[in-house]
């Protein structure tokens, strides 16, 4: 297998194949149309794909909903690259970011099959959220940003 690279996309082929993923992954299924997997966030997002030999094989997005609070939207591992950890290492190029950028909380709504994953990253449940697309449950979950004390 080709090494996974976790970054930014940066070509327009790279942009390409991120939204067709999202989209495809995260739309299609339910019979949305393309250009759905977007949303009037994308030029402040925070961005990060996951790459193997020039294809990508998962994507990820967050945004700031507040100074302090950011949210993570989209995040999609293809089917045959799940389970091997790129999940986790786009989650947490996610949040790297994030907390960089000075967000103290993220909030993300997590279909229910996610929900485990969330959870073995920290995440907590506040609520349920809304039904997607009249069948998919999702959970309103949370992430507080503990700063390490060095001493």
């Amino acid at each position: 297998m080709s090494k996974i690279s976790i970054r930014s996309p940066q070509t327009d082929d790279e942009w390409l194949q991120y939204y067709t993923l999202r989209w495809q992954l995260l739309r299609a299924p339910w019979q949305q149309p393309s250009g759905s997997e977007k949303d009037s966030y994308e030029d402040d997002a925070i961005h990060r794909l996951a790459i193997s030999a020039k294809n990508v094989v998962a994507v990820g997005r967050a945004h700031f909903n507040d100074d302090d609070v950011a949210q993570l939207r989209y995040m999609a591992v293809l089917p045959e690259y799940r389970q091997q950890g790129i999940g986790s290492k786009l989650l947490t190029a996610l949040e790297k970011s994030a907390f960089s950028d000075g967000a103290k909380t993220i909030t993300l709504n997590a279909r229910e099959n996610a929900v485990d994953f969330y959870q073995q990253h920290g995440y907590q449940i506040l609520q349920p959220a809304e039904t997607l697309f009249g069948c998919i449950k999702h959970f309103k979950m949370i992430k507080q940003f503990v700063k390490k004390q060095t001493n």
